[in-house]
């Protein structure tokens, strides 16, 4: 069993990316490499976590970039099975006037078909805090029924559950979504709901509102992301705005994403969740600088020095 050195264990399905471009007048789309809970745990490695991933992989060229990937970001994938009868998922990035615009080709991906007896039961025991979302368990039944497992064995081994809500509506209607991520939310330590997520899920329009709504299912902290505005972080005792910083964004996929990997990692080195909070909209706000969900995720020391120049402005 992995000791207690491991701080995050995350959980769910890895995409190949393709992310439009525009160079010399030609569209083209620039590989990369995507997935909520992968970004999550990179984004978290950046930061300074010591993080693991577990899912499974096609043995395909897009497969065999993942574990490549991981490994040069630190991360353990130990757990991680690859399977030759299956194949990765993807997905492309397109942007218009409305922002960004995705096309996803994941049905049938064998993350899609993890189930509760290929857990790595052992990792989920050894590690701070398990990190699961709503597209982790939106992706396929058998899958939904493996996170509820994973949060189980979680808390049984007295691990801390992070959840974000990443609400999906192109994989599951809203009813069932609401269901499912609200019986998960209710097992869990910490909330990571969207605003405009939330707003679905709840039918609430308040942040404050919203946040008391979180807050009665369970969890003992919610960092509710507001984009622009900044998050608010709620706990029983307390509850704060955290402002984000104005920046020259590009593109805002992996941003939310990449807000909870470095919240998690700062979080669990200071234990103050409003700390943690602007630490991860910093993040998120370098991370928008760039193209692609990955490649622009700031490290931990790019995080502290735009911090720091803040605090001196």
């Amino acid at each position: 069993m992995p000791g207690p050195d491991l701080d995050l264990l995350a959980f769910g399905e890895p995409l190949m990316e393709f992310a439009e471009i525009t160079r010399e007048g030609e569209r083209l789309y620039l590989p990369g490499h995507g997935g909520d809970t992968s970004n999550v745990a990179i984004a978290a490695a950046r930061c300074g976590a010591r993080a693991a991933f577990f899912s499974h992989l096609g043995d395909d060229a897009f497969g065999r970039g993942f574990l490549d990937l991981w490994d040069g970001e630190g991360i353990d994938r130990s757990s991680v099975v690859v399977r030759n009868d299956l194949r990765t998922g993807i997905y492309f990035i397109s942007y218009g006037p409305d922002g960004h615009e995705f096309s996803y080709f994941r049905a049938g991906s064998a993350a899609s078909l993890v189930g509760p007896d290929d857990l790595p039961v052992d990792l989920i025991a050894g590690a701070k805090v398990l990190h699961v979302s709503g597209i982790s368990q939106a992706i396929s039944a058998s899958c939904a029924d493996a996170v509820f497992a994973a949060i189980r064995h979680a808390k049984a081994n007295g691990r801390l559950v992070c959840y974000d809500t990443n609400l999906r509506l192109a994989l599951w209607p809203l009813d069932r979504a609401r269901a499912v991520i609200h019986a998960a939310v209710a097992l869990c330590d910490i909330a990571r709901p969207g605003l405009d997520d939330a707003r679905k899920l709840t039918g609430l329009e308040k942040p404050d509102a919203i946040a008391d709504f979180y807050l009665g299912l369970g969890p003992g902290i919610v960092a509710m992301t507001l984009g622009k505005d900044g998050t608010l972080v709620a706990t029983p005792q307390e509850r704060r705005l955290v402002p984000t910083r104005k920046v020259e964004a590009v593109d805002a996929s992996g941003a939310g994403d990449t807000f909870g990997g470095a919240f998690l990692s700062e979080w669990l080195r200071t234990g103050d969740p409003f700390r943690a909070a602007a630490f991860g909209n910093a993040a998120a706000a370098l991370k928008t600088l760039g193209y692609g969900a990955v490649a622009p995720m700031p490290r931990r020391e790019a995080v502290e020095r735009f911090l720091a120049e803040g605090a001196g402005a």
